[in-house]
């Protein structure tokens, strides 16, 4: 009886396995789907932190406005206005983020607050930085893709 394995030798079929898996996730991570996962997370980080900020949706309570006057001090904005800056940001650009509205902007935004929390923060936290910047830098680059309002609006 004739034998019905394959006749390959195991590693050609584990690099046919690689180049067939390789395939499908081309087909299936659209690059406009990446960018849409990049501003989902993105936005998360920093809506997350937003919530941290406020009481209720509108009011900035006492405690961020405490934490801008101490562990924040290094930022060379009056801690009053860096506390308020940074709450409403992080609110608005994690929005417009998750609806892919004005995405470019709103990157560079909270790029260039990282930028502020690793130099005048948290210097020794840049690898968490970096890699909030490589979610950041393609948004910046690329744009929200297709399966954004940018896209709807023609705005690029």
């Amino acid at each position: 009886m004739a034998s019905l394995a394959p006749t390959m030798p195991p590693a050609s079929r584990v690099g046919s396995l690689y180049a067939r898996a390789c395939g499908l996730a081309q087909r299936v991570l659209s690059p406009s789907l990446l960018l849409l996962t990049q501003r989902l997370g993105i936005a998360s980080i920093f809506w997350m932190s937003a919530r941290t900020k406020v009481e209720g949706w509108f009011t900035i309570s006492d405690s961020t406005y405490e934490l801008f006057r101490t562990e924040y001090a290094g930022v060379p904005i009056p801690p009053e206005i860096a506390a308020v800056m940074a709450t409403i940001n992080e609110h608005v650009f994690s929005v417009l983020l998750v609806l892919g509205l004005f995405t470019r902007f709103s990157a560079m935004v909270l790029l260039g607050m990282t930028a502020v929390i690793e130099i005048f923060v948290y210097p020794d936290a840049w690898p968490t930085h970096l890699s909030w910047a490589g979610l950041l830098l393609p948004l910046i680059a690329l744009g929200g893709g297709r399966i954004s309002l940018d896209r709807l609006f023609r705005i690029s």
